[in-house]
């Protein structure tokens, strides 16, 4: 009983005063807002402010609650150590904002996916290093018992905070490896993998039950080894084509280890913010999956496409296939009531987006009615298309998700495919043996006439299997640079 009194008294001293606590609060509501806000391209501005401004709040009350605030003070009084160590935080957010600033205002948008991965690392390693400087410097954290002991409950937040933390950090670090074409994105099958990932998740667990009773220092660094153990185990059996889920669920990740080390900082924001991004993750996932008819165990189990053979590209130049050019898609284009464009990942690559809409606004201009369908996991990270849309400033109204606009492809006169390959591939409807069988898939196949724009006949989708659509009757292939054959069209439609 006296433990859990100077625990809670332990506790009640770690407390931030009411000021604090309304303003954490706020910070809360504007992040909320913020996820609001993201869910939709026409607020999607409104939203980022909003999440902007909360984390000013939340990291400026974090700050002026390093300093020890006196009974019925509003504001704290520092001291000269405090000062000191607020000089060195400042520093530190001064040389991450530059550095942030400087990255953001140089990466390009088909860098994106890798950005975003490089990023959740830093998340992941930044928990781990919190976690480990609780357990050398608990008193420091307030985590300390009446036994000199970290209180047990610390203890389990620190250890799954550790875990998590380095599970994202070396997940993370896999998939922008995979993501920047540095390393395959073909899956890495490991023998006996599902027996070893259960074995070490079962051992994490175990280790972090059994720090509850034993706080040595093996315990604790085993567990962050194994975990970052863990983390390349799960991503490296995970192919190409699944990595818009592995980055939302990375995200998630990041999130919980975020709430986790909230606990251990007795910092309710970093526990309400972790815990809005851990849980938006965990549902961008699985709506992700759904729209892949993937469950998301399936999926950490590893290897979309894991089986898959490319296609083989002997048998492809053996069919027959009908080659168009930019005149052709144009006169062609103009003369249709209705044009439907598809984008994937070539089109980021080749960052043929402005070029695009450009092609679009003439026909728009010619009275034909332009549409772009966006599948979930197109390109490399959740709303990769969107993005780019959007920067090129094309209409939101028209731009509309796979269940919205797959109905209409079969009245369509033209379907302009540029970029795209596995989410308009019918094998995922028709061949059980594809590794993209049961995945939603746009029916391209129904458009009166298909343009298909790629690089060449030889490349293959991100899962790596050919796609019947090429070789149909209805479909020209204009094999060329996305950007350059938008601006061919252009050209032609301007004669």
């Amino acid at each position: 009983m006296a433990n859990l009194i100077l625990s809670a008294a332990g506790a009640q001293h770690m407390m931030p005063p009411a000021w604090a606590l309304l303003a954490y609060l706020i910070a809360g509501i504007l992040f909320i807002l913020a996820l609001r806000g993201l869910s939709s391209p026409a607020s999607s501005r409104r939203g980022n402010r909003a999440g902007m401004i909360g984390m000013l709040i939340a990291v400026a009350t974090t700050m002026l609650l390093k300093a020890p605030v006196a009974p019925g003070q509003f504001l704290p009084s520092p001291t000269a150590d405090d000062l000191v160590t607020l000089g060195q935080i400042v520093a530190a957010i001064s040389v991450g904002a530059i550095i942030g600033l400087f990255t953001a205002r140089r990466i390009a948008m088909t860098d994106m996916p890798q950005l975003v991965a490089a990023f959740h690392s830093l998340v992941g390693l930044a928990a781990v290093l919190v976690a480990a400087a609780a357990f050398l410097s608990p008193a420091a954290f307030g985590i300390v018992g009446a036994d000199g002991h970290i209180l047990p409950v610390s203890r389990v937040e620190m250890g799954l905070g550790s875990a998590i933390g380095a599970i994202t950090f070396s997940g993370s670090v896999i998939a922008f490896l995979k993501l920047a074409g540095k390393m395959s994105g073909a899956p890495i099958l490991l023998p006996l993998r599902h027996f070893i990932n259960l074995g070490t998740l079962a051992a994490i667990l175990g280790l972090v039950g059994y720090f509850t009773q034993d706080q040595a220092p093996w315990v604790f660094w085993t567990i962050t080894i194994l975990a970052f153990v863990i983390g390349f185990l799960l991503i490296i059996p995970i192919g190409g084509a699944d990595m818009p889920v592995v980055v939302s669920m990375l995200n998630s990740y990041s999130g919980w280890a975020a709430a986790a080390m909230g606990f251990t900082l007795h910092n309710s924001a970093m526990i309400i913010t972790g815990a809005l991004v851990g849980s938006s993750g965990a549902i961008l996932s699985y709506i992700m999956c759904r729209a892949m008819n993937r469950s998301f165990i399936s999926v950490i189990a590893g290897g979309f496409g894991a089986d898959a053979s490319a296609g083989g590209g002997e048998a492809r130049e053996q069919r027959p296939w009908k080659r168009g050019s930019a005149e052709d898609a144009a006169f062609l284009m103009q003369q249709a009531e209705s044009v439907i464009i598809v984008p994937g990942y070539g089109m980021a690559v080749a960052q043929a987006q402005h070029a695009l809409r450009e092609m679009a606004d003439m026909l728009k201009k010619e009275g034909v009615s332009v549409k772009y369908a966006i599948h979930p996991v197109a390109g490399r990270m959740p709303g990769h298309m969107n993005v780019l849309l959007a920067e090129a400033n094309v209409p939101y109204d028209e731009v509309f998700e796979l269940e919205d606009i797959n109905a209409e492809f079969a009245q369509a006169d033209v379907a302009f495919i540029i970029g795209a390959n596995d989410v308009v591939n019918p094998a995922a409807k028709t061949d059980k043996s594809s590794p993209i069988y049961g995945m939603p898939v746009f029916d391209v196949d129904k458009a009166k006439t298909v343009f298909f724009v790629k690089r060449s006949m030889g490349g293959v989708g991100y899962a790596g299997v050919d796609n019947d659509v090429f070789y149909m009757d209805q479909t020209m292939m204009l094999l060329a640079d996305a950007k350059k054959m938008c601006e061919e069209i252009v050209k032609a439609m301007a004669h």
